[in-house]
């Protein structure tokens, strides 16, 4: 008896040393074809933007193309879920985002992907904040304004988003939470249409991304009130953060990173992660991201795993709380 299990014992640490020397060496091989990286949002926006001037770093860094290919619709959902159910080999990868990984669980009552088990973090690429902003001719000029009028007028104001569970709405929403203030959430199909409203006076306020806020508040066509970071940007440093108004619970910041199919060898996962921080130094795509009000981050698979599950407890409960549905 005891002999068969020491025989045992010796095959299956036989089969896990030429597992791993296989994994190791698939490994060394990688990549040996192109990659495809899927984008889970339409060409154009800042996803898209972004996956295109990562992955032209990363096939110089590999060296074996890195093809995009868009996959967009449901929230990232659609997206999200090609990534996951891909072969876990390395030669897809794709850009993970805020609402597909931390909020759209708690949002979709039947998302066809877990975002805890069936994809993996691999870096983090960037996260920025939002901006609060009114029309210039707006008689709001902080954010305590905003709230003493709320309170004045209950379920009266009106806030804009790009959309249901996005980083728009759930700003607003966070913020509302935060102060005790009840105002009127009107969503948009993008952030887009819904500044020209607030340019145009239709409505009052809404939360913005600072890359696609700078231009409106550059031309004197938006004007800042708060922004969601931990400290005021140096390029804003005349607009203060929502802790100095006394809400500090209203920080928020919009993410993006690279993931691969759960199951992806972890050292093609390991491989994948330097070329993307080396990616990441480069001086060029520092500035590109810097440029926008963004934080460059990269770092381990790890660390971007923790703020996956942070942020996906944080955002579960101001789902739950405002009781928010899908469109």
């Amino acid at each position: 008896m005891r002999g068969m299990l020491k025989r045992s014992l010796k095959a299956a640490l036989t089969f896990v040393a030429a597992f791993s020397g296989l994994q190791a060496a698939c490994a060394q091989d990688y990549p040996a074809k192109t990659i495809t990286f899927i984008v889970p949002y339409a060409a154009g926006g800042n996803g898209d933007i972004r996956g295109r001037q990562v992955s032209q770093r990363l096939a110089a860094i590999l060296g074996k193309p890195v093809v995009v290919e868009n996959k967009a619709g449901a929230g990232g959902n659609i997206g999200t879920d090609a990534i996951a159910k891909a072969a876990p080999d390395g030669y897809t990868i794709g850009m993970g985002n805020f609402a597909p990984l931390a909020v759209n669980a708690a949002l979709f009552k039947n998302l066809p992907f877990d975002p805890k088990k069936d994809v993996l973090p691999v870096a983090l690429i960037e996260r920025g904040p939002l901006v609060l902003m009114v029309n210039p001719k707006s008689a709001y000029k902080t954010v305590q304004d905003i709230v003493a009028a709320a309170k004045a007028r209950p379920g009266v104001l009106t806030i804009a988003n790009g959309g249901i569970g996005g980083s728009h709405h759930l700003s607003a929403e966070l913020f509302k939470q935060s102060a005790g203030i009840d105002m009127i959430s009107v969503a948009y199909k993008g952030g887009s249409p819904a500044t020209t409203d607030l340019m145009a006076g239709n409505v009052e306020m809404m939360f913005e991304q600072m890359y696609a806020a700078a231009p409106g508040i550059a031309s004197g066509k938006l004007r800042p009130i708060a922004v969601t970071a931990k400290a005021r940007l140096a390029q804003y440093p005349q607009v203060p953060t929502f802790a100095e108004a006394g809400f500090p619970a209203v920080e928020v910041q919009n993410w993006q990173g690279v993931i691969v199919p759960r199951g992806t060898p972890p050292a093609i996962v390991s491989r994948l992660n330097e070329a993307v921080n080396k990616a990441l130094r480069e001086p060029d795509m520092r500035e590109k991201i810097s440029a926008q009000g963004n934080e460059v981050v990269g770092g381990t698979p790890q660390e971007f795993a923790q703020l996956i599950a942070s942020e996906s407890e944080k955002w579960g409960k101001v789902v739950r709380e405002a009781r928010i549905k899908p469109e």
